[in-house]
Formats: structure tokens, C-alpha cells, sequence
């Protein structure tokens, strides 16, 4: 079943509209702003291991713990800032978690010196397979699994399928050139 159906078939009413907000809106349109694919690969990376229910709830939290996704801020954290984000119950308490996004932040400011920015890096690096986009998110950032990859880069535009093609919200997508639609 896809996100889409699933979505709609979702109870209590209250669960339903908070996934209905995302899949309406966010997932699978393209990303133009690098702290804003920084937040969404450090909402990708938490769900590891659980429900993107879960996040979706904590997204408030993970905003104002990780100072609205800003990439240079992150990437400047201290021993206490790990230590604030590891106390702080509207977040994933996760010990690798939280240094992934601190060492990806890091990361994504040299690619950003390299390539003009993070989406530029991404561009540069399309059209490529899930098994070799797997391997260069493997190679340049932390805790970057094969399922993480994958919905992240379907999260943001860059792999197809983030909607069943039959979905109201594919087509909208379709109006702002998704990279799967490139190449």
C-alpha cells in the first residue's frame, strides 16, 4: 500500500491530518533551501529505527533544538550543545543521532565551500541509482543507511515514488521539475 492510500485510510482523525499535512505538502517536492535539506536529513536519520509518526510529532522540537535546521550553527555545536540535545525530550535522544547531524552539518558546510551549496552538491552527484546514491552518502555523511538514503532523496524530489502516480499531490509535485523527472 502507498503512503498515499495509507494516509487516507489512517484513525483517529488527529493522526491522519498530521500525515495528510506532510504528504500534502512536503513529501516529495523539491527542496531549494540547504538548512531546510539539512532538517529533513536529520528527520530521515532519527526515524531510524522508528515511526515517521514520531517524527512528524517532534518536528517542532527537532526545529527549535537544532536552531531551525541552521547548518552553520549546528556545525559549531559544543560538548554542551550535545549534551543539551541529549536531555531534550522533544527530540530523539540518540547519542549517534545527534552527533551524525552535528558531523553532517560540519560536512555539508565543506560540500557547500566546494559546490555553492548542498542542493548544487546534490545536482552535481544526479542522476544516480539508490545502490550508488547509498554508496556516496555512505562515503561523505554519518548514519546515512540504505533506507534513510532512499527516503530521504524521494522526501526531497531526487528519487521517484514518493507518491502513487494515480495521487493528487504527484501531479502538483510534477509542476515544480522534481530532479527524478532530469536525467
Amino acid at each position: 500500500m502507498s503512503y498515499c492510500s495509507a494516509v487516507e485510510k489512517m484513525q483517529p482523525e488527529s493522526r491522519k491530518e498530521l500525515h495528510k499535512k506532510y504528504h500534502d505538502n512536503h513529501y516529495g517536492f523539491p527542496i531549494h533551501d540547504d538548512n531546510e535539506l539539512f532538517g529533513r536529513l536529520i528527520m530521515e536519520i532519527n526515524q531510524a529505527g522508528l515511526s515517521w509518526e514520531t517524527i512528524l510529532k517532534k518536528e517542532e522540537g527537532f526545529r527549535k533544538a537544532y536552531d531551525d535546521f541552521n547548518i552553520e550553527k549546528v556545525a559549531a555545536y559544543s560538548e554542551e550543545d550535545r549534551e543539551r540535545l541529549l536531555s531534550d525530550p522533544g527530540i530523539i535522544r540518540n547519542k549517534l543521532k545527534v552527533n551524525a547531524a552535528i558531523e553532517n552539518a560540519k560536512t555539508i558546510i565543506e560540500l557547500q565551500k566546494e559546490f555553492g551549496s548542498f542542493e548544487k552538491w546534490l545536482e552535481e552527484h544526479h542522476p544516480k541509482t539508490l545502490q550508488e546514491w547509498m554508496k556516496l552518502f555512505k562515503k561523505t555523511f554519518k548514519f546515512t543507511g540504505g533506507e534513510i538514503v532512499n527516503e530521504f532523496l524521494m522526501s526531497i524530489g531526487f528519487l521517484k515514488g514518493a507518491h502513487a502516480v494515480d495521487c493528487a499531490v504527484n501531479e502538483a509535485i510534477l509542476k515544480h521539475d522534481p530532479m527524478w523527472m532530469i536525467g
